[in-house]
């Protein structure tokens, strides 16, 4: 029986074999007819007179065949200008305090207040681009100006020369006074010349950077935590270790070697220092900032905030954590309260999340890293005593999340 089968199929190979190859001996016959048989118009008969084409002719023939190329892709905010179309942007310097072996320390910056709201009391995020950015594309990539509309809450820039760094990088792992610190300071007093010029609410300032502009963040929050109420860290790398672009390389690749809670504590004196709400988000898919400095980083900020020792072990509060969509959210609650915010992103590689993808370094893919931020940020107040304390008109409703 076994043998019969073996017959059959071997047939029906044979067979199919056979139909395959008669059909194309078939098409190459008809091929070849087709090219020798000389093409008539239907309208006339061929001239004797017609000239050969040239050879430059003839090379610009098949360029007139080929299919229209693709339309470059569009930004998903149309126009893109909308993402500072109803209130008001300007770009401007500011003079920092002059770093050591400068004269001057000219800070650019692009400053967006919304339309229709109070000036007075009103919150002020900055935002920190990262390596090869500006200030131009990092606003309408992450469109955090439309929010701002929505929202009530003014945004500012601020941009790396690129006499500072030819590639615009922030010198996040220098705290020195030539380099990162330098430009840390030098935020800061932007941050305080525009409260004391505009009213803008001095308890209710964050801070939020993505790679570089997420280090210089995180050197913000360490050196500078009674100016900020919160801060955001979008594809960061850990803090604390790094002391040179080497050394940085290193950490970006691999994360810290050291232990997160134990490179805190030979920064601050955690005992005294006033907490830093924060929340962090990167992409799982990451291959210039490893995804292990998002767990870094998180130790890092609950060693700030005192819910975990110095081991890394949790001393309080509790661990909420929620997965959907490819995204894995996890928050550290303190009291009712979210202190730290931990989100991973499934496929997202060293891009914005659920940003405008026709800029470079922002993805469509994931949530809308933006709006998390701003839901996260509304909550946090810096009280005039230089603690963090809940928003009095948001109280109820973090404590509900």
């Amino acid at each position: 029986m076994a043998k019969s089968l073996s017959k059959i199929w071997l047939r029906g190979l044979k067979r199919l074999l056979a139909i395959q190859s008669e059909s194309l001996t078939k098409t190459a016959k008809t091929a070849k007819r087709t090219s020798t048989r000389p093409t008539r118009t239907a309208t006339s008969k061929p001239s004797a007179k017609v000239r050969p084409l040239k050879a430059a002719a003839a090379l610009r023939t098949p360029a007139k065949r080929e299919a229209p190329r693709p339309a470059a892709r569009e930004s998903r905010v149309r126009p893109r200008a909308s993402a500072w179309a109803s209130g008001s942007w300007t770009r401007s310097f500011h003079s920092a305090p002059a770093a050591p072996g400068r004269l001057v320390n000219h800070l650019q910056y692009g400053l967006y207040i919304p339309s229709g709201h109070a000036l007075e009391a009103m919150p002020l995020v900055v935002m920190l681009h990262g390596c090869t950015q500006s200030i131009d594309e990092f606003a309408e990539g992450t469109r955090m100006n439309v929010l701002a509309d929505r929202f009530g809450f003014a945004v500012v820039y601020p941009e790396q020369s690129k006499h500072a760094h030819s590639h615009r990088c922030w010198h996040w792992y220098d705290a020195g006074e030539s380099a990162g610190g330098a430009e840390a300071r030098a935020v800061v007093s932007l941050v305080d010349a525009l409260v004391a010029e505009h009213g803008f609410d001095s308890e209710r300032v964050y801070a939020a950077g993505i790679s570089a502009g997420a280090g210089l963040t995180a050197l913000l929050a360490v050196h500078y935590p009674e100016h900020f109420a919160a801060v955001a860290l979008h594809s960061g790398p850990a803090f604390g270790e790094a002391r040179t672009g080497i050394t940085a390389m290193d950490v970006m690749r691999r994360g810290a070697r050291g232990e997160p809670a134990q490179l805190v504590d030979q920064l601050v004196d955690v005992a005294h220092y006033p907490g830093m709400p924060a929340i962090i988000v990167h992409g799982d898919a990451d291959h210039v900032v490893s995804p292990v400095n998002a767990d870094q980083l998180a130790e890092e900020f609950l060693r700030l905030n005192r819910i975990v020792d110095a081991d890394g072990t949790r001393k309080s509060g509790e661990v909420r954590e929620e997965r959907k969509g490819g995204v894995v959210m996890r928050d550290f609650v303190r009291g009712g309260r979210r202190v730290v915010r931990l989100c991973r992103v499934q496929g997202l590689g060293h891009a914005w999340s659920g940003g405008d993808d026709a800029v470079p370094f922002h993805s469509a893919k994931g949530p809308d890293a933006s709006a998390m931020i701003w839901e996260f940020f509304k909550h946090q107040r810096r009280t005039g005593a230089g603690q963090i304390a809940a928003n009095p008109s948001r109280a109820a409703a973090a404590g509900a999340r």
